[in-house]
């Protein structure tokens, strides 16, 4: 078993799935649970060869010896710590896999997020590389140059072969590059903005360099990534070498604004003593901006508002235009055109007050006073036109040169992208509420058991939209479902998981399925959905499920990995239901309970997803009963309840998780709106039951429903006699309609057909479908209850 091939660690493995194997470290097992064959992938990975793992108990790999995740086939990863050579413990997933008419077992072993994140690291280096404003290069562990990217061979002194990186002197005396890049490869700590001098004279031009180290899919150094950007000259090394650093936090918020903002902290004091930067009405309303070019100003784009500013000594001039108002347009002439320096325009006081038509009150608004030079460049990626920046200096500041051009265009490359990435996030983060929100029911909703109101509001800042939702609906019998949600992920996957999941929820329970074996068909949904996934760890999520029945006045609930809901009584008193929690969906082999509680008329029950404690399990319930028990829930509207709530929770103004809340506001139907009978497994009690539905009906008013409900109650009770036996339970119900119950011992549902003409039977539920608004069947405790519906006249 030699170290030198995969192939030929073991001469008699299949070469197809040898080949197939070559990315992943991989061991087979007798049945014994010894090493037959040990990968060369394995080798790099623990360190230990195949002639020291021929024949040892692959049990001695594992940090703790009680893990048997290697004896047994499995298709989902199992977590490990294995031993390398060295005595570091390496985390990683174990795959079993069992051969085909033998005793052995294949082991495959991967490092932690799968073999996908290779594919991943490729796209970052092919990202980096890409770069159009920054040199980039990238080492093996040798330092041997293995690729550049063209803005490096730009700044490339002429004459120098390619390890002319390595041998840059750091301006601040700490050596070499080369000792940075090796202390980088060797230790893995990163290098930020240091600056090197291309002329080893010193105070001439210099680059700043950000090198860190690169892993492969098994987490193995494989080199050193050195990025490179041009650094002012021996006039203000200092001054743009910060900015240059600096740069780096540009594009740390999604919020246009802060990075307009974050552009002119650097602007101020590196270039000048007054910045300014403008936002096309399109960028700041979320719209597609109009196309750009280099050397487009704000003005030619569309309407703009001034949307940042920055002055050295604190305090913008209030004659200048200031943020929040709109830039007056400039026509621009073609001596304006031929100022353009690569994209940035350079002007002195009199072109810039040319530029303004000698206009004293354009000159006012546009320049601060004294202003001698000044530098304009357009914010534009991917020819779109995103803003305009400009830096102006006055007093006996110098005037700009090549190395004060160069930062400004870089600096303004920079802001584009940052704006062009916060940019498609806030349009996906968009496109994610829509679609949520219009997959949402009404926010507030009224019916014979509760009345219901809604909150959505979703995450802020740089969190994409969540996949929370709620939802209420009326089931049979005038009883409410009631649900609230919480998908695993963020973005418009997690929106149409939510989707799916509602539509579920919606489907199972109008098969008036009690809440545990609807949550349990709910987490086979989502396995399923985990199994077709290309991330089955992206799919899941919890859920509350709740059944609200007003003539009895209980509420049935379960939850799968939820919050419990909070409840406030009529008289003011605030608590929690004590739910058990399930497991989140998608964990499956776990059974679901189900918890049942009397509520009096006029208690609301508030249910919602983790985003209201602020995912502070230990101390968030406690501040949400302090909220709720400062609230009148009894009095007023429950959508001015749902306001005062969101106001009152320290973290709702700007939440990094979606807060989602259904508030539900319980009724209850009188005693004596109902009636119920029982009677024996006899024929002659359906002519009682007429007996008893007519007089009851009459009671009530309703002899415009005599005969339908005739028809019905002996349609069903006749058909519940023959064919389940008794006892059988007739119960009424009047509210906006007339709910006829019919519940015997049998589970064998009802099913509607149609008759041939032939046919001496098989009329009768037909027959109740045309008199009633709708009807159906649901399983109970001790067998089945079918219910109709008949609209109340007048």
């Amino acid at each position: 078993m030699g170290p030198s091939d995969d192939r030929e660690q073991r001469p008699d493995a299949p070469p197809r799935v040898l080949s197939a194997l070559e990315s992943v470290a991989t061991a087979m097992l007798d049945e014994h649970g010894r090493v037959t064959w040990w990968s060369r992938t394995a080798q790099r990975l623990l360190g230990w060869t195949g002639e020291e793992m021929a024949g040892q108990q692959a049990s001695r790999l594992l940090v703790e010896p009680g893990n048997s995740g290697y004896r047994s086939a499995s298709t989902v990863p199992r977590r490990a710590r294995l031993l390398h050579r060295s005595g570091r413990p390496v985390e990683a997933d174990l795959l079993v896999a069992e051969a085909d008419g033998a005793a052995e077992r294949l082991v495959l072993v991967l490092p932690p997020g799968g073999p996908g994140r290779a594919d991943q690291d490729a796209d970052v280096a092919r990202a980096l590389l890409a770069q159009d404003g920054i040199g980039v290069a990238q080492f093996d562990m040798d330092l041997r140059l293995v690729r550049t990217n063209t803005t490096l061979e730009a700044l490339r002194p002429e004459g120098v072969g390619d390890d002319w990186l390595c041998g840059l002197r750091a301006r601040d005396g700490s050596g070499d590059a080369r000792a940075a890049f090796e202390l980088v490869a060797a230790t893995g700590t990163s290098v930020a903005s240091r600056v090197y001098d291309l002329d080893r004279s010193g105070g001439g031009a210099a680059l700043a360099l950000s090198c860190f180290r690169i892993d492969d899919a098994l987490g193995m150094p494989v080199g050193v990534m050195v990025e490179a950007a041009r650094v002012a000259d021996a006039g203000s090394p200092r001054r743009h070498a910060d900015a240059y650093r600096q740069a780096f936090e540009v594009g740390e918020s999604l919020d246009v604004v802060q990075v307009a903002e974050d552009l002119t902290s650097i602007l101020v004091p590196a270039l000048g003593d007054h910045a300014m930067v403008d936002y096309p009405d399109a960028v700041l309303q979320g719209r597609d901006p109009s196309p750009g070019q280099p050397g487009q100003s704000v003005q030619e784009a569309s309407a703009t508002r001034r949307v940042a500013v920055r002055s050295a000594d604190g305090d913008w001039p209030a004659p200048l235009i200031q943020v929040g108002e709109p830039v007056p347009p400039v026509a621009e002439t073609p001596e304006i055109a031929a100022r353009h320096v690569g994209g940035v325009l350079v002007a002195d006081g009199e072109l810039s007050r040319r530029i303004l038509g000698h206009d004293p009150a354009l000159i006012r608004r546009f320049l601060p006073e004294g202003t001698h030079a000044s530098l304009g460049c357009p914010l534009h990626r991917g020819g779109r036109f995103f803003g305009y920046a400009s830096v102006c200096r006055t007093g006996t500041a110098a005037s700009f040169d090549e190395a004060d051009i160069k930062l400004m265009r870089d600096l303004c490359a920079r802001t584009a992208t940052a704006i062009d990435n916060a940019f498609r996030f806030a349009r996906e983060h968009q496109t994610a509420v829509v679609l949520q929100r219009s997959l949402l029911p009404p926010a507030a909703t009224s019916s014979t058991a509760a009345e219901t109101a809604g909150v959505y509001l979703p995450a802020g800042g740089a969190v994409s939209v969540g996949g929370d939702w709620f939802d209420a609906f009326d089931l049979s019998s005038l009883r409410v479902g009631l649900v609230v949600g919480d998908v695993v992920g963020h973005g418009l996957e997690a929106a149409a998981t939510m989707a799916r999941l509602r539509t579920a929820v919606q489907t199972l329970a109008d098969l008036d399925l009690p809440p545990d074996e609807l949550l349990t068909r709910l987490d086979d949904l989502v396995r399923r959905m985990q199994r077709e996934a290309n991330e089955p760890d992206s799919v899941g999520g919890s859920c509350l499920f709740a059944v609200y029945d007003p003539v009895s006045r209980t509420c049935h609930m379960a939850s799968a990995g939820h919050p419990p809901p909070a409840l406030v009584t009529p008289e003011g008193d605030v608590g929690f239901v004590p739910v058990t929690p399930g497991p989140l969906l998608g964990v499956g082999d776990n059974p679901f309970e189900v918890t049942s509680v009397t509520l009096p008329p006029g208690s609301t029950l508030v249910l919602y997803t983790d985003g209201l404690l602020g995912r502070d399990v230990l101390h968030g319930p406690e501040q949400l009963k302090a909220v709720l028990a400062g609230l009148s829930p009894a009095e007023g509207t429950l959508e001015a309840l749902g306001s005062a709530l969101l106001a009152r929770t320290p973290h709702a103004e700007h939440p990094t998780d979606d807060i989602t809340v259904l508030l539900a506001r319980t009724h209850a139907v009188s005693e004596e709106s109902t009636a119920r009978w029982e009677y024996p497994a006899d024929p002659a009690a359906v002519q009682d039951a007429r007996a008893h539905v007519n007089a009851q009906l009459v009671a009530w008013g309703l002899d415009e429903l005599l005969f339908s409900t005739e028809l019905i109650v002996s349609e069903l009770i006749t058909n519940s006699i023959r064919y389940a036996g008794g006892p059988v339970v007739l119960r009424l119900i009047r509210d906006r309609v007339l709910v006829c119950e019919v519940s015997d011992p049998s589970s064998t549902q009802p099913r509607l057909r149609r008759a041939l003409t032939t046919d001496e039977g098989g009329r009768g539920l037909f027959l109740v479908a045309q008199l009633t608004t709708r009807w159906g069947s649901r399983y109970t405790e001790r067998g089945k209850t079918i219910w109709t519906e008949q609209q109340l006249m007048g």
